[in-house]
Formats: structure tokens, sequence, C-alpha cells
């Protein structure tokens, strides 16, 4: 039985000591609680993450989840989850947020895998839906709500800081200040004091009030049940806000339309699926990366969230240290 791996130091059981108390403190806290090196905490964690990604299961994957993350400024990396029922893991992780990042876990999946896929969440960054469609076409691609109410806020703020400017040109009362939260936050997560200052807005002629108020009303599609009830409302809205004159608004207008058939395929997973839980896994991958101060190589990121993520195995040892 081999104690160590080639030229290795450290044997095995102690590397897996190692990066298991890695999955839970950051590698500089490991290093000092059991007086070892930075080094050897590290080179522990990249033995266990290579043994896993080797060993891990592929066979039965039926719904992925992509994504991106911004690693450095300026620099995305792309992030493919399994988001199936009872597994959810990090796949696969690449360099910037191009066609040529997810094609490579399309690649790692091979053919087969690929044409097995019944679901694909996404957001809506061209590259990846071109990828998708054409490496996976029959999987359902599925466009949640996480993605669309962002725009929403998105286009919301934008009229709102127009607005604030506006009042403020003229001479007018502030209304709108300190009033953010209050117009981008749901109505069932609002605070008394904002509760309170928004019913105050709503009964001003303002267009961040027009803005607040359209998107009220479009988020009666999220409770319908059938796909063609859901597209009318859809299409009536857009005309709505067509006329709306507020350009922001206008603008999710079209990106509404341009993914129609994709916002629909929410209602064909029945509700069932939601790229919500790619939004959770994202969160942990920052929490990685604000416990190392942001990682400078790639190759280090790379390591650190398949180790944290990836719910890769690990080998049957006889004597496993607690």
């Amino acid at each position: 039985m081999p104690w160590a791996q080639g030229k290795e130091t450290l044997c095995l059981t102690y590397q897996w000591f190692l990066a298991r108390w890695a999955k839970k403190l950051s590698w500089t806290q490991v290093a000092e609680s059991f007086w070892t090196s930075y080094e050897a905490v590290f080179r522990s964690v990249q033995m266990a993450v290579w043994w896993g990604l080797r060993h891990r299961e592929l066979s039965v994957i039926k719904a992925i989840g992509v994504d991106e993350i911004l690693w450095l400024r300026g620099k995305f990396v792309t992030l493919v989850y399994e988001i199936s029922d009872g597994s959810k893991r990090l796949l696969y992780i690449a360099r910037d947020r191009t066609e040529q990042s997810l094609r490579g876990c399309f690649d790692l999946l091979g053919t087969v895998r690929s044409k097995r896929l019944r679901y694909v969440c996404s957001d809506m960054w061209r590259p990846y839906l071109n990828v998708i469609q054409e490496k996976a076409s029959q999987a359902l691609n599925i466009l949640d709500r996480f993605h669309i109410m962002k725009k929403f806020n998105e286009a919301i703020d934008q009229v709102r800081r127009e607005e604030v400017q506006q009042l403020k040109r003229e001479g007018r009362e502030p209304l709108l200040h300190h009033t953010r939260f209050c117009l981008l936050k749901r109505t069932e997560n609002l605070t008394e004091r904002q509760a309170s200052k928004l019913s105050e807005l709503l009964r001003c002629n303002l267009r961040s009030v027009r803005a607040y108020l359209l998107r009220e009303e479009f988020q009666r599609f999220w409770k319908y049940v059938r796909a063609t009830v859901a597209g009318k409302l859809l299409d009536d809205w857009c005309r709505i806000a067509m006329r709306s004159r507020l350009a922001p608004i206008k603008k999710v207008v079209g990106t509404l339309r341009n993914h129609r058939a994709l916002l629909l395929n929410w209602f064909a997973a029945q509700g069932t699926l939601s790229s919500g839980v790619v939004e959770g896994l994202n969160n942990k991958a920052k929490v990685v990366l604000r416990n190392a101060y942001g990682f400078r190589e790639y190759s280090t990121l790379e390591i650190a969230l398949y180790h944290t993520l990836g719910a890769l195995p690990e080998p049957i040892i006889t004597h496993r240290f607690r």
C-alpha cells in the first residue's frame, strides 16, 4: 500500500485529513491550526481534487445550470452546476464567459450525455444560449424569475436615478430621497418604515412609481399554470409598457419579446426547476473568494471551487482522523 505519492513529504492519510478540514476553514487557518505550511494545505487540497475529478460519476445528469461570476476586476469565470434532484454540485469551470468557455463543459460530458440532458437553466447571455442550442437542443432551456426580475429592478433604479436628478434641477421637493430599496424590494420584505414610505410614494405622479407599478403588474405572470394564458398576459403587458414613455422599461420589453419562448419554458417545467439554485451556489463560490481575499492564479481558484462545491468523492481510508 502506498504511503505517499511520488516525492510528497506528507503521507496520504494526513493529506486527506488536511483536505477535509480545508472545506470548513480557510487554507491559512488550517495551516495555523495544525502547525503546517500553507503550501502543504494547498498540495493536499490539490491532491484531493485531482483524485475526486478522476473518480466522480457523470453518467446520470438530467439538469444543469449555467452562470458566470466576477473573479477579478474585468475577469469572469463560467460555472456549470448539476441541479438535478438530490445532486447539487459544481461540474465545470472555465475562464471567461465566451462560447468556447461553455463548449468545454459539453466536451467533458460527451455527445451521449449531452443529449440526455432534460433541463438547462441559464441567463440571457447570448454566447451561452448559442452553445446550449447547438449542443443540447433537446433540453428545455429555462429563463426563470430571478434573471427577469433583476432586469426589471435595474430598469426601475435607472428611472429613479434620472428622476432624482430632474427633481433636483427643477428645485422640487426631493420625494425620491432614500427610496431605492422601497422600490426594489419585494413587498413582503419591506420594513415597516419602507412600507410607509412606499405608500406615500404611490400617491405621487412620478415616473419611478409608474415603473414600479408596471413591474408589480408583471408579477402576475409567474402565478399562472398554463403557458398559453401566461403568454397572453406577457403580450398584453408588453403593449402597455411600450406606451409608458419610460426608455429603461421599453428596453426590458425588448428583452422579454426576444426571449419569449424561453420564458414560457418555465411553465413547461411546471416551475419545478429554478436557477435560484444556481444563484445560491454562486453565493457559496463568492464566499470562497472572499475567504481567500481573491485568488490571483486561475489554477488556484479552480482547485478551491471544485474542492468546496464539487461534491467530489473520497477514497475509503482505514485510519480516518476526525
